[in-house]
């Protein structure tokens, strides 16, 4: 049980400043999308994606999405003592663990700021010290704006993002943990520390005299951090609006504050929609502990160590972030199964949010003659069990973007140098995708491909690896 005579670590309590970078400037213009786009059929087998899930738990906080009340939503910690039971999972971490969040915040009528807060709780007789591998932060406005992007810019710097999502998970890809955050930290044992005290400013001041507008402003809030711990710890994710001081001046919460929140609140509410497997299927938000981090796979062809590259002119797919109800004709659900969840979210992590695919391709030139072959990522009409020879695209592609990240390249040119190119892609639904890499290769030359990407929030799978020969 919480002790609320733990004492204030101002470092650890403070809210985490995150660094601002100004988005680029891009010139070319985005795609034209039209209003009656015609189907495109292409013949293009899909093949089950290799390899697995990683056993890894993640605290998965993103039910409600939406959110503008205080209150717990998503606790781990032991239920005895707690003011509202079944707020709390009882779950610990042990070793290695992830922390996703991700929030969309709605600014409150009277004007109040709400705050975000992880907390981590050690409940054991010994101290916790707890290593934060990688980790990145962001909120929407004014860190990472939904701008306009074309369909492919090259990332190689890191500067190109869209949305919170995308500018966290394109620099977690890269292993970067931001300044603002340690790289360890201890947790005395019985005692609780602050992960993350995060404002979520929204830009709002009511009128006095006059209502709120119908639909008030929000901003959006990501992170997502790969920790490590020596004992067994516990987290919650929580809302709280900013208490004032005795001149109605705002202050950031204290640990003692959000320990108070976390025994006497019960679960944010409004609650999201409630899943359903039917027809009309209502994946829902996750809220629980998923198991699962990192995907790792070496693609070959059956019983080689080679992946043969397609015929000239044909090619083949692998679904990334395949999921119950959008297959791709493979039979492979790839979402991460929950360990602990609410009755009322998702049952599995559909989405995948924040897992890495790192996905190697041995890919070799079987034929008598030099072959170009070019890798992309694509997003056709999601189908399930359809035969899975025959892809859809729209031209031009929907106006709902389905999918804004980084995407990483890895190989070895003929001069023996590695290359490591980033592209961030915006792709919408129905997009065929652009060649993003293009390998010459001599009769019986072998060439390998590393492709890794962390699946961004606010994408909707799933999206395919392809690989073609011209």
């Amino acid at each position: 049980m919480l002790s609320l005579l733990t004492p204030l670590v101002l470092a650890q309590a403070n809210p985490i400043a995150i660094p601002i970078t100004p988005p680029p400037v891009i010139t070319q213009p985005a795609p034209t999308i039209g209003d009656t786009p015609q189907e495109l059929k292409v013949v293009q087998p899909v093949r089950p994606l290799p390899g697995q899930l990683d056993q890894i738990p993640v605290f998965n906080s993103n039910s409600p999405e939406l959110i503008f009340n205080e209150g717990i939503i998503l606790s781990t910690l032991p239920s005895i003592g707690m003011g509202h039971p079944y707020a709390h999972l009882n779950h610990p971490f042990r070793g290695r663990f992830d922390v996703f969040a991700h929030h969309v915040v709605q600014a409150s009528p009277e004007g109040k700021t709400l705050y975000l807060g992880v907390l981590l709780f050690n409940g054991s007789r010994q101290d916790a010290t707890v290593e934060i591998l990688q980790g990145a932060s962001s909120l929407t406005s004014p860190d990472a704006l939904f701008i306009d992007l074309p369909p492919v810019v090259e990332n190689n710097d890191g500067n190109v993002f869209a949305g919170p999502g995308s500018r966290v998970t394109n620099d977690v890809l890269r292993g970067k943990r931001q300044t603002d955050y340690p790289d360890k930290f201890v947790i005395p044992a019985g005692q609780s520390r602050m992960l993350i005290n995060q404002p979520l400013p929204v830009n709002y001041t009511p009128v006095p005299g006059q209502p709120p507008p119908i639909r008030l402003p929000r901003n959006g809030f990501s992170a997502y951090l790969r920790l490590n711990t020596n004992v067994p710890i516990h987290a919650a994710s929580m809302a709280m609006y900013a208490p004032q001081n005795s001149l109605g001046v705002e202050q950031a919460p204290r640990l003692a504050d959000w320990e108070n929140l976390l025994k006497t609140a019960n679960l944010m509410q409004p609650r999201d929609r409630i899943p359903r497997n039917s027809q009309r299927r209502i994946y829902s938000r996750v809220a629980g502990v998923s198991i699962g981090s990192q995907w790792q796979a070496t693609i070959t062809d059956d019983n080689s160590q080679k992946l043969t590259i397609p015929e000239p002119g044909q090619g083949f797919s692998y679904p990334i972030s395949a999921l119950e109800g959008g297959r791709m004709g493979t039979g492979q659900n790839q979402s991460a199964p929950m360990a602990v969840r609410y009755p009322d979210t998702a049952y599995e992590s559909h989405g995948n949010y924040g897992v890495q695919y790192s996905l190697t391709l041995p890919l070799v030139n079987n034929t008598n003659r030099n072959q170009t072959v070019d890798l992309t990522v694509e997003t056709p009409l999601k189908f399930n069990d359809a035969p899975n020879d025959q892809l859809t695209f729209l031209v031009p592609p929907a106006v709902n973007v389905f999918f804004r990240g980084t995407v990483r390249f890895s190989y070895t040119d003929r001069r023996g140098q590695t290359n490591n190119r980033y592209y961030h892609l915006v792709q919408r639904r129905g997009q065929k995708g652009e060649n993003l890499v293009s390998l010459d290769l001599k009769p019986g030359e072998a060439r390998t491909v590393q492709v890794d990407l962390l699946y961004p929030p606010d994408a909707t799978p799933p999206q395919l690896l392809t690989v073609r020969t011209r």
